[in-house]
């Protein structure tokens, strides 16, 4: 099998999965059974590419093209290698918790939770392995609009009220923010592809780069910068399984490498640093911040979630 047939794979694998867990609604046993092999082989497909990501090559698959110059385009390399090894693994390790956990309690609507969550994880997947902006914005909406029914899973009103914050932070900050840096990119540098050395890189500088850096920063709002972060704790009303979900397997975790990738791919690692230097500022006073707003929560969650 071609490099680009496992990369398509490994995108086409959670959606199957998906499918073959809601068609064994009836047998719990089996579903499961779907999801932990599922993961499994996701994680071994994604293994598969690492030798060959890590010799040099950049397996890539062009999904499809909007406009000339535009395309949905799949391309692999250490950065989404690592994030997909990452998502695939924890998935795996996940699932055999989730179904302690979702049966232990009696949780309604298993076979919706179980099928969501193998959504969630091929999204995640799409981000790590998009070849430009366009293909990651997409998947990251994806993201965004799977997780919504993980979040309001228990389906009471603090579920609803949490899932409305949850969806209308992160729709509004990436519409808002991310989709117009994606533009003013575009006009200035007349793609939208991962370019290694940067695509902005000699073609915008000083207040105009750390502008446009700070639309990317706030509108990539999984990320969860201050004040754009108030969707997390929000977020915390669903079962403990889509809590590990959402900080470790898949959605933050999809934010920062957006960040990295857009740091790496848009910008360059040579861009002036001026540009650059007020953005640790605000992810260390996000995380002091949260920290010590979560020593006021009584919750475990909300701690971790940095919530009063």
């Amino acid at each position: 099998m071609t490099h680009e047939a496992v990369l398509a794979l490994c995108l086409a694998l959670p959606a199957a999965g998906a499918a073959l867990i809601a068609a064994c609604h009836r047998r719990p046993n089996l579903r499961e059974a779907v999801s932990l092999v599922t993961a499994a082989a996701l994680f071994l497909g994604v293994l598969s590419l690492s030798e060959a990501v890590l010799q040099g090559e950049r397996p890539a698959l062009v999904l499809g093209e909007i406009i000339p110059g535009l395309a949905i385009a799949l391309e692999l390399e250490p950065l989404g290698l690592l994030f997909a090894l990452i998502a695939s693994g924890l998935w795996f390790v996940s699932a055999v918790y989730s179904i302690g956990y979702m049966r232990g309690n009696d949780e309604l609507h298993q076979t919706r939770f179980f099928v969501c969550f193998a959504l969630a994880i091929g999204a995640a997947i799409g981000v790590a392995l998009a070849g430009n902006l366009l293909t990651l914005y997409l998947f990251y909406e994806a993201l965004t609009l799977i997780t919504y029914p993980l979040v309001t899973h228990h389906g009471d009103e603090e579920a609803r009220r949490g899932g409305r914050t949850y969806l209308a932070l992160l729709l509004l900050s990436s519409m808002l923010f991310l989709l117009p840096a994606m533009v003013i990119t575009w006009s200035i540098g007349g793609t939208l592809d991962f370019t290694p050395g940067g695509i902005l890189a000699g073609k915008v500088s000083g207040a105009a780069a750390a502008g446009l850096l700070a639309l990317y920063a706030f509108g990539i709002g999984k990320a969860a910068l201050m004040p754009i972060h108030r969707w997390l704790p929000a977020a915390m009303v669903a079962p403990t399984p889509v809590s590990a979900l959402l900080h470790a397997v898949a959605v933050v975790k999809a934010g920062v490498f957006s960040i990295v990738k857009v740091v790496v791919y848009v910008f360059g690692l040579d861009f002036g640093a001026d540009a650059f230097a007020w953005l640790p500022w605000v992810a260390g006073f996000t995380i002091v911040a949260a920290s010590i707003v979560a020593l006021r929560a009584d919750n475990l969650k909300r701690r971790l979630a940095g919530r009063p």
